[in-house]
């Protein structure tokens, strides 16, 4: 299937998901990753050690390293982002929840800001949670926050491991979860006129900005993170 096939299946999902012909525990047909857009894992650089939280910078009071995992702590989190900035890239990582365990992956976002807004946020949260039963579409994992809805039905049970790549070339934006693809969407086609949550999000246009994880007070473990520059 084609990018622009993707971005049509996308549209298609939206107004479903604006609409409610999708309930939560329901499937939309996959999308399919090309080929070509799965580099190899030799292509991929660590950005974590395992040890310690060398290469990171903002609320590292909030996150620490346990058995080797970088750990968001509960009643802790905040935004902790990697030094360096990043343009074009994909970001793999493996996360465990907790119940109604909440994060978000900050991309090509303003420091200091909020990366909903000043950049995007890709959502981690637990879909089956009791708490989040009532959320927008958009709100959902995987979701790029405000823009972009994710299909449904992907997440490993609460407890287990998941894996999870974002990629962002451009304007495409790409999220791939437990090799299932969610997203696949072109941010011209969902950012303008105006993006689905009716706010305004100055920074979905970033070139380029800092990657990190959005902690909101609930503990998530994360594990193999690495990335590659595209």
């Amino acid at each position: 299937m084609t990018f622009h096939s993707n971005a049509f299946l996308f549209t298609i999902l939206a107004c479903c998901a604006t609409s409610g012909c999708l309930s939560q525990d329901e499937q939309a047909e996959p999308l399919v990753a090309e080929e070509a857009m799965a580099p190899s894992e030799a292509e991929f650089t660590s950005v974590f050690n395992g040890t310690d939280l060398t290469g990171w910078t903002g609320s590292t009071s909030g996150y620490g390293v346990e058995d080797g995992h970088l750990v968001c702590f509960k009643e802790g989190g905040g935004n902790l982002y990697l030094a360096d900035d990043y343009s074009d890239f994909a970001f793999r990582f493996e996360f465990k929840l907790e119940p109604n365990g909440n994060n978000g992956v900050g991309i090509r976002a303003v420091r200091g800001r909020n990366a909903a807004y000043e950049g995007m946020e890709i959502q981690i949260l637990d879909n089956a949670g009791d708490q989040y039963r009532q959320l927008q579409p958009y709100q959902y994992h995987g979701s790029v926050y405000g823009v972009a809805p994710a299909l449904r039905g992907y997440q490993m049970p609460v407890g287990e491991w998941n894996t999870e790549e974002i990629r962002a070339e451009g304007g495409h934006i790409q999220v791939t979860l437990n090799d299932q693809v969610i997203v696949d969407v072109d941010l011209e086609e969902v950012g303008r006129p105006a993006t689905m949550d009716g706010n305004a999000h100055p920074g979905l246009f970033n070139e380029s900005g800092a990657i990190g994880f959005l902690g909101h007070g609930h503990r998530i473990e994360f594990r193999n993170l690495r990335i590659q520059e595209l």
